[in-house]
């Protein structure tokens, strides 16, 4: 069964930094690209970042430069650290994993970013 866990949420004022962690188990994880999403309450998905098996990654523009995705082979583990946070960057935060297509065909419940003064 592919699980994947996400946690390091939590309330941050705007200008700081967090790092959100993914426990991934039930799949061969070092063979799989893996995405960051968001999604605000009655909003849609918004794309974040991708990581491919090699390390390889991709940013939306929102984010380029101040957030990087990284990924622990050996411990099926991926993260993503938040660096210069903003308001706009409060949302609920997912990992997802990807398949071939591109699509995401499984992801966690998510851990919520609060980023305000």
């Amino acid at each position: 069964e592919v699980q994947l866990v996400e946690s390091g949420g939590g309330l941050v004022q705007p200008g700081g930094s967090l790092r959100l962690s993914c426990a991934a188990s039930g799949f061969t994880f070092s063979t799989y690209a893996l995405n960051w999403v968001r999604q605000a309450p009655g909003k849609g998905l918004e794309w974040v970042s991708r990581i491919n098996g090699g390390g390889g990654t991709g940013y939306a523009g929102t984010v380029k430069g101040r957030f990087t995705t990284f990924r622990e082979n050996a411990r099926n583990r991926l993260y993503l650290q938040m660096n210069s946070l903003k308001p706009d960057d409060t949302d609920v935060y997912y990992c997802a994993k990807v398949v071939a297509n591109g699509n995401m065909d499984y992801w966690g419940n998510g851990t919520l970013v609060t980023v305000s003064s």
